[in-house]
């Protein structure tokens, strides 16, 4: 019954990707942002190399745009992503430059990453491609692709993404901490795993591709 609905929800999310319109932006038009703001933490290609910042290389542009504009309060509202220092950078950015920014970092190639542990890494491939049935939890691959590469306009590109960051997000997720996924779809999922599935399902994750 699971992997029924499961397999719903992919194809109700394949027909919202097909109503999408192209994704604009003016990768050209980000480089002076990128340079001042960006680089610093995420390196100018989007490769970043320090493990507690995402890589953005060859990420999915509309889930780009949608972060950068989370982290941005507007109109007394609070941020949807609560991060003191991306709060600051998104500060003075437009919509526009947003944009800029996805498509610039969307259209970087993303350098592989690589596992490190034998006994995590096994854990890890057994929960992102099946799930854990008895806990309620759904494969990973059935949202973000069994490469990783995530589905355009729902789903992120997970594929080689640093292991300390993908850890770190799926606690904030089980803590609340980090609340802007849509219908509490990761909370739901990251408050059933334990520190050691969320370890191996990161350490997987960051060789995957």
């Amino acid at each position: 019954m699971k992997s029924v609905l499961a397999l719903a929800a992919m194809l109700a999310a394949m027909t919202v990707v097909a109503a999408e319109p192209p994704f604009k932006g003016d990768a050209a038009k980000a480089q002076g942002i990128v340079n001042q703001i960006c680089a610093a933490c995420h390196a100018i290609d989007g490769n970043s190399q320090i493990a507690i910042n995402p890589k953005l290389a060859g990420q999915i542009p509309e889930y780009l745009y949608k972060q950068l504009m989370n982290f941005k309060a507007a109109a007394g509202k609070k941020a949807e992503r609560d991060n003191p220092v991306m709060a600051g950078m998104v500060a003075n950015l437009s919509p526009e430059d947003m944009r800029n920014l996805a498509a610039y970092f969307a259209g970087q190639t993303a350098k592989p990453g690589a596992a490190q542990s034998k006994d995590l890494v096994a854990l890890g491939q057994r929960i992102y491609r099946g799930g854990i049935a008895s806990e309620g939890v759904a494969a990973c691959a059935s949202c973000h692709g069994p490469n990783g590469a995530g589905m355009p306009a729902q789903y992120p590109r997970l594929s080689g993404q640093h292991a300390e960051y993908i850890g770190a997000q799926l606690k904030a997720f089980r803590s609340g901490a980090r609340a802007n996924d849509s219908n509490e779809s990761m909370r739901g999922v990251a408050g059933r795993l334990s520190d050691r599935e969320i370890d191996a399902v990161a350490d997987y994750i960051a060789g995957l591709r």
